[in-house]
């Protein structure tokens, strides 16, 4: 006789069970009752799946099967892990669980991004590989840091020896499993790099079957020019491009999505591999340096301390950060100027530039709040967010069939600083937010835009479907319910209608809270060479 360890009923009525152990089971899992989403964007079907191995053995009617665990999802759907293809996994040593990742449903994650890969990177990876990790992680070769180990933060082309010392260690990054390169166009120091330096980085990624994924040079008033810059990297290295955390800054720029995806749609037709992928929210985050000119920061902290002591070049500077509040990042209101992580000054995470300016008795108007963004860059710098997108660019680019879901998160931890609420809510806010409430996509649109569409862009051949042979990567949620709970005031929330998480048949979240197990592994991408 099966007996049966109930799990607290969620909110919605279901109540969900484990099964305890069964000697000579059939299935190591079995889900039943569910609506199967296979991540193919089709209609949902009701089935059970079978688990053995950490792989989907069986799909069907599966209901009278012997399982050690069992998984009642009667009035759920049953979908492949979220694959999060931008993400910020700096802290996964510290928060090995990755429980902000998993508690959105995320099994594999992207780590890397705008151009700020692992370095060293074989030695990184390494020591991932020796701790209990929640996920999946996989993770890009970075140009700032490759650059960075070459030729520190000058400002300059490299000489012939220094673009081949950068070529030849992102060989060794590709033949050690990155996944492709990621550039920070916007970000010191791959700000001073010119095209021709990054195509002749991305041919050696494209010989090893990599992507080339972009934070673009620009994405307010130069977001057309940068846009077109990434299509001509890609088409003059060839290898797949993938415009990642694609978005519309400060008003002036507002609706300029129309041209940058009539760019994406042409350069498709011409038979190049363009996608996009985004993060559903009206605001980034970042530093507070990216008010600051790029020019004023090469050399590093010391060399900016130096310009700010001279005053033609501060009063350039202050130009330009006035510039960039009024049209960019600060969409005109230094209100706008959210701080998220000030190590030197913890009073002000969570308020914003207009607060800081009152503190001061200074009137909050861009020329003070310039002022305090270059005393708070000689400080130390500040993590901040910039509530300065439109709605209406997030949902048009969100609708393109080459869009892709992905956090740009930073693994986070309940109490610490004042993150962008992305962090723990991305992928819930799409299922509640945008396809239950808004219906900006449908529900079997969504699941695609998480699930198979970026495991193709990976390479990942037996991940993002729910199909058999395919690794169990699933997760459990409640259509009706299901919706993100951070916010940009109260971000350390884990989102609601998500009860279960699989990660390699072995299931890490159960009942809506994080389990014992540790299942995830280091993915690598395995070279064409």
């Amino acid at each position: 006789m099966t007996t049966s360890l109930r799990l607290r009923p969620l909110a919605l009525g279901f109540a969900l069970a484990l099964a305890a152990p069964l000697a000579g089971a059939d299935f190591d899992l079995l889900i039943v009752g569910g609506h199967i989403y296979d991540g193919r964007g089709g209609a949902p079907v009701r089935a059970d799946v079978g688990v053995k191995d950490g792989r989907i053995v069986q799909i069907g009617e599966l209901s009278a099967a012997a399982a050690t665990q069992r998984i009642e999802a009667t009035g759920l759907a049953v979908a492949p892990g979220f694959i999060d293809l931008h993400a910020h996994l700096d802290p996964l040593p510290q928060l090995p669980a990755a429980e902000s990742a998993l508690r959105q449903g995320v099994t594999t994650a992207l780590g890397g991004p705008d151009g700020g890969g692992p370095w060293p990177f074989a030695a990184y990876l390494a020591n991932i590989e020796q701790l209990p990790i929640g996920l999946n992680v996989a993770y890009l070769a970075g140009h700032n840091s490759i650059r960075r180990a070459v030729m520190k933060l000058v400002n300059r082309a490299p000489t012939p020896a220094e673009q081949a010392q950068m070529e030849a260690l992102l060989e060794e990054c590709m033949r050690e499993g990155a996944f492709g390169l990621s550039t920070g166009l916007k970000y010191l120091p791959g700000t001073f790099a010119q095209i021709d330096e990054v195509i002749a980085l991305s041919r050696v990624a494209a010989r090893h079957g990599g992507i080339y994924t972009s934070h673009l040079r620009e994405e307010g008033t130069g977001l057309i020019p940068a846009v077109e810059e990434a299509i001509e990297i890609g088409r003059a290295a060839g290898l797949p491009v993938v415009l990642t955390h694609h978005k519309v800054i400060g008003q002036p720029s507002w609706g300029a999505s129309v041209q940058t995806l009539a760019l994406v749609d042409a350069a498709r037709a011409r038979g190049q591999d363009v996608m996009i992928d985004q993060y559903p929210y009206t605001a980034s985050y970042t530093g507070i340096s990216v008010l600051i000119p790029n020019w004023a920061l090469a050399g590093g902290p010391k060399a900016f301390r130096t310009r700010l002591a001279e005053n033609d070049p501060r009063a350039k500077i202050k130009a330009e950060i006035v510039h960039a509040i009024l049209t960019d990042r600060g969409a005109g209101d230094v209100s706008r100027i959210q701080f998220s992580k000030v190590e030197w000054k913890r009073d002000l995470e969570g308020r914003t530039l207009h607060d800081w300016c009152l503190e001061r008795d200074l009137e909050p108007t861009a020329e003070n709040g310039a002022e305090l963004v270059m005393e708070a860059e000689s400080a130390g710098g500040a993590g901040c967010i910039f509530h300065a997108m439109d709605d209406a660019d997030v949902e048009r680019i969100m609708r393109h069939p080459q869009t892709m879901i992905a956090s740009d998160g930073r693994l986070a931890q309940p109490g610490k600083e004042m993150p962008h609420p992305r962090a723990y809510g991305t992928f819930p806010r799409v299922l509640g937010h945008y396809v239950r409430e808004k219906q900006v996509l449908t529900l079997e649109n969504a699941i695609n835009k998480m699930t198979q569409m970026p495991a193709q862009r990976l390479g990942l051949a037996d991940r993002g479907e729910i199909a058999v042979g395919f690794v169990a990567d699933l997760v459990v949620f409640d259509p009706a319910t299901v919706r993100d709970r951070a916010t940009f005031t109260d971000p350390h929330q884990y989102p609601e209608g998500i009860p279960f998480v699989v990660v390699n048949g072995t299931v890490a979240v159960a009942d809506g809270q994080l389990t014992s197990a540790r299942a995830g592994r280091v993915l690598r991408h395995v070279s064409h060479q």
